[in-house]
């Protein structure tokens, strides 16, 4: 399988909203509904720009995506930013997922971006181990922090520095 990564589109926002459904289960995610192609449509469109997305194709297809959006709304947290990673299930363990990740950390260092992190549910030993072969460390577990299918999850905070900036 050949891969090719590019920045995503507005365009892409029906083959990411698919990926997104299909991983919706108890280890990959806490969004228990599904996602609609509009609001996947309007987080592109109020994201891109400062907060950078990929996608991955195959032969033409997106089989992955990777984003980032906003940590949280406060002057301060200025350069921080959550990131998801996706892979539709056809293209797992194949790559996919690396290469949108990789992609993802140099665009956030030139979007100047200094500071990636996520919550990974604990058992998502894929994403975990994808995480750290990248240099993300976990810092920490939220317990019982969603429900999904009736049963809590916890999840592990991932983060990593993507450009140095002055403490000052």
């Amino acid at each position: 399988m050949t891969l090719a990564v590019r920045d995503a589109s507005l365009e892409d926002a029906a083959a990411i909203t698919a990926i997104y459904n299909a991983a919706r289960t108890g280890v990959v995610s806490f969004d228990t509904e599904i996602a609609t192609v509009e609001e996947t449509r309007e987080d592109l469109r109020t994201n891109l720009g400062r907060f950078p997305a990929v996608v991955v194709q195959a032969g033409g297809d997106v089989v992955a995506f990777a984003s980032t959006a906003p940590y949280r709304p406060h002057p301060c947290y200025d350069g921080v930013a959550d990131f998801s990673v996706y892979v539709a299930p056809a293209a797992q363990r194949r790559g996919a997922g690396r290469l949108a990740l990789a992609t993802l950390l140099e665009r956030a260092s030139a979007a100047g971006l200094h500071k990636l992190l996520s919550r990974i549910i604990v058992d998502n030993v894929a994403s975990r181990a994808l995480c750290a072969s990248f240099g993300f460390r976990e810092v920490g577990v939220y317990e019982r922090h969603g429900r999904v299918d009736g049963v809590w999850r916890d999840c592990v905070i991932v983060e990593r520095l993507v450009r140095e900036v002055p403490r000052r």
